[in-house]
């Protein structure tokens, strides 16, 4: 079984328009929300052997955030670019040279191609994946280059609000 979280970046700032789109910061809020996500994780002891995040600062600083309270090395985060501008199909790709060894990633990115991939296995679409969304999907295989055509299911999708919305009720 291989394993995807497939992580939205949290909220970033707008506020700085002499910087590029990719370098744009988190704001307070999103790293709060992050955290929410992130202590979902380390409550449900879920780890990943492998992290892969956008070059895009708040895609980066997202993917930190969550790998430090996890255990997982940040040094060990891998950066790919193509994450950037990806359509779902180039999602795919990245999983092509793991080595079947590793069997849960996490992949930190953007809208709307972070929405568009997750629908392909939710049950029941979502208009927008939100900022430090994350959905879980488990694949029926042992090889990464089979992943399009394992059969799928998605294990749990969270929110801030979700989890937020848990604690009130608690």
């Amino acid at each position: 079984m291989k394993t995807i979280y497939v992580v939205r970046h949290a909220k970033s700032s707008w506020d700085f328009p002499q910087l590029s789109d990719h370098e744009r910061p988190l704001i307070s809020k999103g790293i709060k929300r992050t955290k929410l996500i992130s202590e979902y994780l380390v409550k449900n002891n879920i780890t990943v052997d492998l992290v892969v995040a956008s070059h895009a600062t708040r895609a980066l600083e997202t993917a930190k955030l969550i790998s430090r309270a996890i255990g997982y090395p940040s040094d060990n985060i891998r950066i790919e670019r193509m994450i950037y501008h990806a359509d779902a199909d180039q999602i795919f790709d990245q999983f092509y040279d793991i080595p079947d060894g590793v069997d849960s990633i996490m992949i930190v990115g953007h809208n709307p191609t972070f929405t568009n991939f997750a629908n392909l296995f939710l049950s029941e679409k979502v208009d927008w994946l939100p900022t430090s969304g994350l959905v879980c999907i488990n694949f029926d295989t042992d090889d990464w280059l089979k992943l399009p055509e394992a059969s799928s299911s998605v294990k749990f999708m969270i929110t801030p609000r979700m989890l937020k919305e848990k604690k009130r009720q608690s």
